[in-house]
């Protein structure tokens, strides 16, 4: 597994962050002058846990937040880390039998640049309830504070793997009982039409160029989301979104 960001900002994904006693914390930042209810119940977190709170200037906290609105507070965690894509397609379903009983539903994420995006995405994904995330190692927004930030904090309780050949991981899932449904607007197949009561791996693109022609031509099929109005497209992370709540239906 491999390291990446250790930095999470905002008042609620912090105090989440907080309430889970399986992410190691090293410290939390507050703002000089924050206050409010959110940052009383972060305190109160913190001293619970006997993770040191560290009062700071605004200046301190927007170093830390690289871009995000940071709110006030930020915690400084141990890495967020990677896991292998054997690791978690071993994790998820260690054989065929397994993929077949259990359906999983994975997401990958092709070269989306973007970590406000990235973010938004993983937030759809643990709210759909989708099993584990791949992303590519080259090409791809980082898993950094914005990312966190955009997830509302929920990016911790995803199996995320990185994979040097994208492709190749559709082609190790197909191989292990997966059905790949590509995101590609220009195909004539409804993700309504799609048979989502199976294990499937579902890939949406980058924000300008949508998939790779190799990571398209991995896929078993590829569908659109049909646009009644006169909009040509949707923000990826809404597209994600849409694709991930469409396979989550039928399953408890």
């Amino acid at each position: 597994m491999t390291a990446d960001t250790s930095t999470v900002v905002g008042r609620n994904p912090v105090r989440e962050l907080l309430e889970r006693a399986d992410v190691g914390i090293e410290k939390v930042m507050l703002e000089h002058d924050a206050h409010g209810s959110t940052i009383r119940a972060i305190r109160e977190a913190a001293q619970a846990r006997g993770i040191p709170l560290q009062y700071v200037p605004e200046a301190r906290l927007r170093h830390e937040a690289q871009g995000a609105v940071h709110q006030g507070v930020a915690a400084i965690t141990a890495p967020m880390r990677y896991d292998t894509p054997h690791d978690l397609l071993t994790a998820v379903a260690p054989t065929w039998d397994d993929v077949q009983t259990r359906k999983p539903v994975l997401l990958a994420i092709d070269r989306v640049t973007d970590p406000r995006n990235f973010g938004a995405i993983l937030r759809s994904a643990v709210a759909s309830g989708a099993n584990g995330v791949v992303v590519p190692s080259r090409g791809m927004a980082p898993l950094n504070a914005t990312a966190i930030k955009a997830s509302a904090g929920t990016a911790p309780r995803l199996s995320i793997a990185r994979t040097d050949d994208l492709a190749a991981f559709l082609t190790q899932c197909k191989e292990r009982g997966y059905w790949v449904v590509g995101a590609e607007g220009t195909s004539d197949t409804s993700l309504w039409a799609v048979d989502w009561e199976r294990p499937v791996v579902i890939v949406v693109g980058s924000e300008g160029d949508g998939l790779a022609s190799d990571v398209a031509a991995a896929c078993d099929t590829l569908a659109a989301i049909p646009m009644r109005g006169p909009a040509e497209s949707l923000n990826v992370s809404v597209a994600a979104s849409l694709f991930l709540f469409a396979a989550a239906r039928g399953r408890s």
